[in-house]
């Protein structure tokens, strides 16, 4: 038995609407949002009393989602809203983009974080890192080579 393929990427989010804004700025298509509650969501996330509103977003070649969850109930308590790029665990998203400058540009407008300053890897790559709305790094990556 092996992998077909990866299905999605989940972020838990607080402002589903504002997530959503920026995932859709960025070209991310909404595909959809609903509700999920209910015994067979508590078994398959391990927590009791599961209240999340959710939406998935495509990237345009269709070949990636991502899904955003608002979760209303349990609570979560704890913080780790800003983590740096190095901690443990999974660091950032990256998305392939056609005009980085323009991207940045779009996204500067509409009072996003930037980490860090656009870069170029050597003949391959220009580089940046922006924070969505929760904190989670975002890299946008323009090939030139």
């Amino acid at each position: 038995m092996a992998i077909q393929r990866m299905d999605h990427v989940g972020i838990v989010v607080n402002d589903l609407a504002a997530a959503i804004e920026f995932f859709v700025a960025l070209g991310l298509e909404l595909q959809g949002e609903g509700s999920v509650e209910g015994g067979w969501v508590d078994r398959v996330v391990g927590l009791e009393g599961v209240r999340s509103d959710i939406a998935f977003l495509q990237t345009p070649d269709g070949n990636a989602q991502l899904e955003l969850s608002k979760f209303h109930s349990p609570q979560y308590r704890g913080d780790n809203h800003l983590a740096p790029a190095n901690r443990p665990g999974i660091s950032h998203i990256s998305f392939a983009v056609d005009d980085i400058d323009a991207v940045v540009a779009g996204l500067r407008a509409r009072g996003a974080e930037f980490v860090g300053e656009v870069e170029q890897y050597e003949d391959i790559y220009r580089l940046c890192y922006v924070r969505d709305p929760e904190g989670i790094i975002v890299e946008l990556a323009e090939k030139i080579g």
